[in-house]
C-alpha cells in the first residue's frame, strides 16, 4: 500500500497533537537516544526533538514515501526505512525512549511487538505509545459497513485487519513485561469546517487500504457512498461546522 504524505499532512496540527500530549508523559531527565517507530512524514520526530533537544533521535517507517517526505521536511533529523513488524531486531538496543504514535494498529501480534519494543530500551527506559481506538465512532462503522455490502465486497477480498487488542489485554501485557506503566484514553473533539473534511481526513489513513485496491474509475462512486453516510451521521453545528470525535488510547511503560 502506497502512502501519501501530502494527504496525511492536510491535518498536520490535529494529527500531531497526540504526539505532543504523549511526550509530556515521558518523565525521564537524561535522554540521549530516542527511537520514533512509525514516524510518517516526521511530524512526531520533530515533536520529540523539541522535547529532547540534546538527544540523538532516529525516526523509522516502513513507507519509503513517508521517509522521503520526512527527510525533505526535516533535513536536520535522521530517518530510515524499516518495517517495525519484522525488523526491530536489526536495531541496536539501549534507547532511552521508544516512541510510537498512531502506528501499532497496522502491525500484527502485539504481545510480540511490545516485547520487542521494550527490549530495545535500556533498564529504566520508557516506551510511549498512542494508538487510535475509534471503532465505535460513526466513520469507522460507515467504512466497515460499506466495504461489506454486496456492491463492494468482491472488490475487497482482503479487508483491512485491525490489530489493536482490547484495552484490558494491554494492561495484562504491560503488567507482565514492564516494571511500571500508565494507561489512559483521550477523546479529541476536532472541529472541522464541513463533512467533506472528514472524508479528506480518512483519505490519508483509514481509507488508504481500500482506495489503493480499487480501480481508479471506481473510487468516485465508493467515496460518494461513504460521504453520503458521513452527512447522515455527523450533525452540523449551528455555524455549519462538524464535530469529529476521535478516541485514542495511550500508554507509557518502564523497562526492567
Amino acid at each position: 500500500m502506497r502512502w501519501d504524505s501530502n494527504q496525511y499532512l492536510k491535518f498536520e496540527r490535529e494529527r500531531t497533537q497526540p504526539s505532543i500530549d504523549l511526550t509530556e508523559h515521558i518523565r525521564l531527565q537524561d535522554v540521549r537516544r530516542v527511537l520514533d517507530i512509525g514516524c510518517g512524514p516526521g511530524n512526531s520526530t520533530r515533536v520529540l526533538k523539541d522535547r529532547f533537544p540534546q538527544a540523538d533521535i532516529l525516526g523509522i517507517d516502513r513507507s519509503a514515501e513517508m521517509v522521503e517526505a520526512a527527510r525533505k521536511m526535516h533535513p536536520d533529523l535522521r530517518f530510515g526505512v524499516l518495517d517495525a513488524g519484522s525488523q526491530l531486531g536489526d536495531l541496536t538496543p539501549g534507547f532511552d525512549v521508544v516512541f510510537s504514535n498512531a502506528c501499532i494498529q497496522w502491525i500484527p501480534d502485539h504481545p510480540r511487538l511490545l516485547r520487542e519494543m521494550l527490549g530495545l530500551l535500556r533498564p529504566g527506559g520508557v516506551l510511549a505509545v498512542q494508538t487510535p481506538m475509534n471503532y465505535e465512532e460513526p466513520i469507522h462503522q460507515i467504512i466497515t459497513e460499506t466495504v461489506m455490502r454486496a456492491d463492494w465486497k468482491d472488490a475487497f477480498p482482503q479487508p483491512r485487519v485491525f490489530y489493536n487488542l482490547e484495552q484490558n489485554a494491554y494492561v495484562d501485557l504491560l503488567t507482565e513485561l514492564s516494571a511500571a506503566f500508565t494507561v489512559w484514553q483521550t477523546t479529541y473533539f476536532h472541529i472541522l469546517p464541513n463533512h467533506a473534511a472528514i472524508l479528506e481526513w480518512y483519505r490519508g489513513t483509514g481509507l488508504r487500504p481500500y482506495l489503493s485496491t480499487l480501480p481508479k474509475e471506481c473510487i468516485p462512486a465508493f467515496e460518494q457512498e461513504i460521504f453520503a453516510q458521513i452527512v447522515a451521521r455527523y450533525p452540523k453545528q449551528k455555524n455549519g461546522e462538524v464535530i469529529f470525535r476521535f478516541p485514542r488510547f495511550f500508554f507509557t511503560a518502564t523497562a526492567r
